[in-house]
């Protein structure tokens, strides 16, 4: 356990979007092939504290069989500012929920219709650059030992994204 010890603070900066970029998920095996559900550009500063909060929603409406399908999601950031461009990578990006760990479940054809909430409290590091600002995103992967049924080793299989949900940053500074 984590546990967070600040000055007073004030609310600095609140920053929400329902924007959700993807329509679908690929389903395949690994663990680690994510799709940005929802992201937000908010400027912060060494120290602040940052309260974060998503929700996003999946259906299994794969035909002409739905299987169950893991879905996961992370709440991850990068620094918007650090000159990288169309060059970051993925070792650019840090996940702000590490110690929490995943935010997951199976949906199932019976379930159709799965949300996902995901929320953390997160304080920028005190070698944060002044004025740089951060991305923090939601994203997700789907998975499933059943994704290759033709055997093909092509994921041709998706879940929905529906068009539905919500990432908000809450940005906190000493008052």
């Amino acid at each position: 356990m984590t546990t967070i010890n600040l000055p007073a603070l004030r609310l600095a900066g609140f920053h929400s979007t329902n924007e959700v970029v993807p329509n679908s998920l690929v389903v395949d095996l690994p663990t680690t092939t994510w799709a940005t559900i929802l992201r937000v550009v908010a400027p912060v500063a060494a120290g602040d504290l940052l309260d974060v909060s998503a929700w996003f929603k999946v259906t299994n409406d794969i035909r002409p069989t739905a299987y169950p399908v893991g879905v996961g999601a992370h709440l991850w950031a990068y620094d918007v500012d650090d000159g990288k461009g169309a060059a970051r990578t993925a070792d650019d990006w840090w996940r702000l929920d590490e110690e929490a760990g995943s935010v997951g479940m199976n949906v199932h054809r019976d379930l159709h219709h799965l949300v996902l909430p995901v929320e953390v409290a997160y304080r920028v590091p005190d070698d944060w650059p002044a004025g740089h600002r951060i991305v923090i995103a939601l994203r997700a992967d789907a998975h499933s030992t059943a994704w290759d049924k033709d055997g093909d080793g092509l994921a041709q299989d998706r879940l929905t994204v529906d068009p539905y949900g919500r990432l908000t940053v809450r940005r906190y500074c000493p008052a």
